[in-house]
């Protein structure tokens, strides 16, 4: 029988581990005990939506989905690749990718050296050339503050955006389909006006938005607590017509001793590989932190000195001096694994998850290689969408497209055979975003 931890329940759910604790001791869920953790069968879970999802067999369904022809694609802001990845083992073929990164490009060039990759400043960039020839448009937008001086609430507004650009390419290419990813945040941002102004924007453009959604990665084979806001509209003179269906979950969580260890997820144990160190203090610190602990396993006088002013703060602070364990997904990966906010310390060695274990629990695959030195690898793999969520996403997106293309409903090129070389141009010659020197600088609106 399988069983989940309080932990796991409460990240399915969206749910603080103290509401499961409270449910437990009110009885809601009967559970067993097992080396000190309380386990509950999965049984028991049945009727919460989430649960029941995992109990079918759809995502082995879905695994088998293939395209019916070839169904071509652009991505901007395509970083250090999880979803170009992603959507590739989908099914999708890339003509495009657009990032201004010069370690990220170099990435995806060493990886992939049949992929047109555009290393430059989107606004740069006119897709007019694309129109009529691409299925897909695909990207993790930079959240950037948005204007609200205009009235209408709609593309005007999003001047001085990167989601602008989003929008340019859209409106440019004609897509019969279009993804936007970003933080969970975007959803609450400046009280949802941000996502209001997008919602009106992709209406303006012809589009219909399905109700967007916030993924939870660990539901998709990812040993990893991230949750990203996916945005998909279809083109409104096919929309009405066809039915999109969000991804089917996994059967069960997936851990850190997954992603580390042959298995389920890779056939070998991870590679050695580079990573940072601790200095000499904190590692003596950090040796008293158990498995899954963090600052408050410390003693006191250690709680002080390592948290200094801190301590006095209010909040759990539970990302301070935190061990990751065997036995759970991973915290959010950030942009460096030892940030003293957002300690990832490795679960049984007292140091900072290297470069391979950074990208297995991003579940890139071992032959993705990183370019650039150490701290570029950490940024790009950080920031990446995790490859197992994007490819789960791409085979609903491919269920999509085979349904307009059975129907009739979309035609473009089988074959497509085309370099990007142009310019700024076409339907926006001689617009100019208000802050292009913005471009890769993100409003901080959540992490994840």
């Amino acid at each position: 029988m399988q069983y989940f931890s309080v932990t796991n329940i409460a990240d399915i759910l969206g749910v603080s581990i103290r509401n499961v604790e409270t449910w437990l001791k009110n009885g809601k869920y009967q559970y067993i005990v097992e080396s000190g953790k309380k386990l509950i069968p999965a049984t028991e879970l049945i009727e919460e939506q989430p649960f029941c999802e995992m109990a079918t067999d759809n995502w082995e369904h879905e695994y088998e989905v293939k395209p019916r022809r070839p169904f071509h694609s652009i991505e901007l802001f395509a970083g250090g690749g999880g979803l170009a990845l992603g959507m590739e083992k989908a099914g999708f073929k890339h003509v495009l990718l657009n990032e201004f990164d010069k370690d990220a490009c170099s990435t995806l060039r060493f990886n992939r050296p049949e992929w047109n990759v555009v290393q430059d400043d989107v606004h740069n960039i006119s897709f007019t050339e694309y129109a009529g020839k691409v299925d897909l448009l695909t990207g993790g937008f930079p959240c950037q503050a948005f204007s609200y001086a205009g009235n209408k609430g709609g593309f005007a507004d999003t001047r001085g955006t990167l989601f602008f650009e989003l929008a340019r390419a859209v409106k440019e290419i004609q897509p019969a389909v279009f993804l936007g990813e970003n933080v969970r945040g975007l959803f609450t941002h400046d009280d949802g006006r941000t996502l209001e102004v997008i919602r009106n924007t992709i209406k303006e453009l012809g589009y219909t938005l399905i109700e967007p959604r916030v993924l939870r990665a660990i539901l998709y084979q990812v040993p990893q607590k991230r949750e990203r806001l996916f945005l998909i509209a279809i083109r409104n003179d096919i929309a009405e017509q066809v039915t999109f269906s969000w991804p089917a979950p996994f059967h069960r969580i997936v851990t850190l001793r997954d992603a580390f260890f042959s298995g389920i997820l890779y056939p070998t144990n991870v590679p050695a590989s580079e990573g940072q160190a601790y200095p000499k203090r904190k590692k003596e610190i950090m040796d008293m932190v158990p498995m899954g602990g963090n600052w408050n396993d410390l003693p006191i006088d250690i709680q002080k000195e390592y948290l200094k002013g801190s301590y006095h703060l209010g909040g759990g602070k539970t990302g301070i001096a935190r061990r990751l364990s065997l036995d759970e997904p991973s915290l959010t990966l950030t942009c460096a694994p030892a940030m003293k906010q957002t300690e990832r310390c490795h679960p049984t060695e007292t140091r900072p998850l290297n470069v391979r274990e950074y990208a297995r629990i991003q579940t890139f695959p071992d032959e993705w290689e990183f370019m650039g030195n150490q701290t570029a690898k950490y940024k790009q793999i950080g920031n990446a969408v995790p490859v197992n969520l994007a490819w789960a996403v791409g085979r609903s997106l491919m269920r999509l497209f085979n349904s307009l293309d059975e129907k009739g409903l979309i035609s473009t090129p089988l074959e497509f055979d085309g370099t990007h070389r142009t310019k700024l141009g076409g339907l926006f010659e001689g617009m100019v975003c208000e802050k292009p020197e913005e471009y890769g600088k993100t409003t901080n609106i959540a992490n994840s």
